[in-house]
């Protein structure tokens, strides 16, 4: 069986299988995913158009002889960037030797990592109001690879939602990683009480962090 990592394994299992045919082939046109599928070519384009939508696949028109010419789909950088690397285990295994040469310098750069986080964010968020904040960080969080929504709550606050931990392998070995997240969006959102109400390394198959603002205006009185 193909490895999944763990922000693919959230798609339905369909698209998936469109996406690992994709990876394999280079591109294909709906009338070969649907038969090689076993799916019918309206069935099939109802998930490609799904898949495009979200970013994950791009499509070209390519002529073939006479009559119209066929749409191919090919994956985009993002959907690309959802397959497996072994990017963690050589993190894991440089962070080791850096622990071994200076124990005190991991903590040093994942202090040097959260700073530069920080600022980046900072720069696209500090003129937006405080809902805009919340939803701007949601993004980058995303973008970041941690499959990341937002939902907004009766009660004034929100709930951001890590679907998938971009660093969970090097969490699991050196916990500044963990620790560093948390500060951080404390930190992105200085006007917030960040509280973190789900954790992998718990055992929860989410993170997630509610949003609450520190000052909230009064009811006005009728």
């Amino acid at each position: 069986m193909p490895l999944v990592s763990p922000a693919l394994d959230h798609l339905p299992a369909t698209r998936r299988a469109i996406l690992h045919h994709l990876k394999k082939r280079g591109e294909a046109g709906a009338d070969e995913l649907a038969q090689t599928l076993g799916i019918t070519p309206s069935g099939i384009r109802q998930h490609l158009g799904a898949l495009e939508d979200a970013g994950f696949l791009s499509a070209h028109d390519r002529r073939e002889g006479p009559g119209r010419p066929r749409r191919r789909y090919r994956l985009t950088a993002q959907a690309d960037a959802l397959f497996p690397r072994a990017y963690a285990e050589l993190a894991n295994e440089l962070l080791s030797y850096v622990q071994d040469e200076d124990p005190g310098m991991v903590a040093r750069i994942f202090e040097k990592r959260a700073e530069r986080r920080l600022h980046d964010t900072l720069t696209r968020t500090r003129h937006l109001p405080f809902r805009e904040q919340v939803r701007e960080l949601a993004r980058i969080l995303d973008e970041d690879g941690y499959l990341a929504d937002l939902q907004e709550n009766p009660d004034g606050s929100f709930t951001v939602t890590e679907h998938n931990c971009a660093v969970l392998s090097v969490a699991l070995r050196y916990g500044h990683a963990c620790g560093s997240e948390l500060g951080y969006i404390r930190a992105a959102l200085p006007g917030a009480e960040v509280t973190r109400i789900a954790h992998m390394l718990s055992g929860a198959h989410v993170c997630a962090y509610q949003i609450r603002p520190r000052m909230q205006e009064a009811p006005e009185q009728g």
